[in-house]
């Protein structure tokens, strides 16, 4: 079972009230899950099929994007359209409060372009999920 991690005494003293706040909390956990935000960014260009998220964030396999999907669904960021045809075709495109997000990943990408440093086999690097 898991456990909420514990918050260090240093972090709290920067809350006035001696405590993070919930929503933030909740939101970082959201955020903050590994492939949301990829999955966020992919789908900052617009609606995607399952298929189209799968190969655009490699190294997603199904299962986690279902899951990370069902979450985000869940919290009202992303919205699933069902399109009755044969094959049935569903798509993925982010809801006005996940637009809201822009900004946010906008604002990591350029913290990254400025701090972060690739090695030349970066690109090869498997990470586990």
């Amino acid at each position: 079972m898991a456990t909420k991690p514990t918050i260090s005494t240093e972090m709290k003293q920067l809350a006035p009230t001696g405590t993070i706040c919930p929503r933030y909390e909740h939101g970082v956990q959201l955020l903050g899950k590994r492939w949301t935000g990829l999955l966020l960014d992919a789908l900052m260009e617009g609606p995607q099929r399952f298929c189209e998220l799968t190969a655009t964030v490699e190294g997603l396999s199904d299962r986690v994007l279902s899951d990370r999907l069902r979450e985000l669904e869940v919290e009202g960021v992303v919205e699933r359209t069902v399109y009755p045809q044969i094959p049935v075709r569903v798509e993925y495109k982010l809801t006005e409060k996940g637009l809201a997000l822009k900004p946010v990943v906008e604002a990591i990408h350029e913290w990254a372009n400025k701090w972060v440093t690739l090695s030349e086999d970066s690109s090869s690097v498997e990470i586990p999920q």
